[in-house]
């Protein structure tokens, strides 16, 4: 009794974080909208889309990450799904264009979509058919993976902490040095000043 209750409790965990929230939205005639999302190396991207059909209009869509690189480009899309691997960390866009004919006036399109990436776009069902494993071993591998996503998500959380600690450090040091070095100049540009006017004012003869 006491196993069902924690298999359930962790499944019950599972579905709380793995997940996927559905994002709705208008596109203007002849705009351009974009969702930007960082993506570290190696991760499996998956979304879908459904976009509703204007007469005589069309909505493209085009991932690209920061250097351009197209992911994936269609023309003219109306429902369907989309997939990639990030070959880099990098901030990837996925971005909805609506092209109106010239001189049309155009009506606003909604747009749907729902995306994954990690462990939440992996087919756990595809892998327990080909490997013959039972639900819960499916539901287990999933958790492990999970699991072991989490520890990595932390520890990239704890390399950014120490780098940006460093970068703050050595930012720390930069700006005293920079201090002392200006002190320094301050003072021997006052001390310049002090022994110009001292000798003018005895070329002058106001001071002995």
């Amino acid at each position: 009794m006491e196993i069902t209750s924690y298999v359930l409790a962790l499944f019950g965990f599972i579905l709380a974080f793995d997940s996927a929230s559905g994002l709705m939205f208008h596109l203007e005639p002849n705009q351009k909208k974009c969702l930007k999302e960082e993506i570290h190396k190696d991760v499996v991207v998956k979304g879908e889309y459904e976009i509703n059909v204007l007469p005589n209009q069309r909505v493209d869509l085009v991932v690209v990450d920061t250097t351009g690189h197209h992911f994936y480009n269609r023309e003219e899309i109306e429902k369907g799904v989309f997939s990639f691997t990030a070959d880099k960390y990098d901030v990837y866009e996925i971005c909805f264009i609506s092209r109106v004919p010239q001189g049309m006036r155009g009506g606003r399109h909604e747009v749907f979509l729902q995306t994954k990436h990690g462990v939440e776009a992996k087919s756990y069902e595809g892998l327990g058919e080909a490997a013959k494993l039972k639900p819960l071993e499916v539901e287990l591998k999933r958790l492990e993976d999970l699991s072991e996503a989490i520890v990595q998500d932390f520890a990239y959380m704890r390399q950014r902490e120490e780098e940006m600690r460093d970068t703050n450090e050595s930012t720390n040091s930069r700006v005293l040095y920079f201090s002392l070095f200006s002190m320094c100049c301050l003072l021997g540009l006052a001390t310049w000043q002090v022994l110009y006017l001292r000798k003018f004012f005895k070329s002058k003869k106001l001071i002995e």
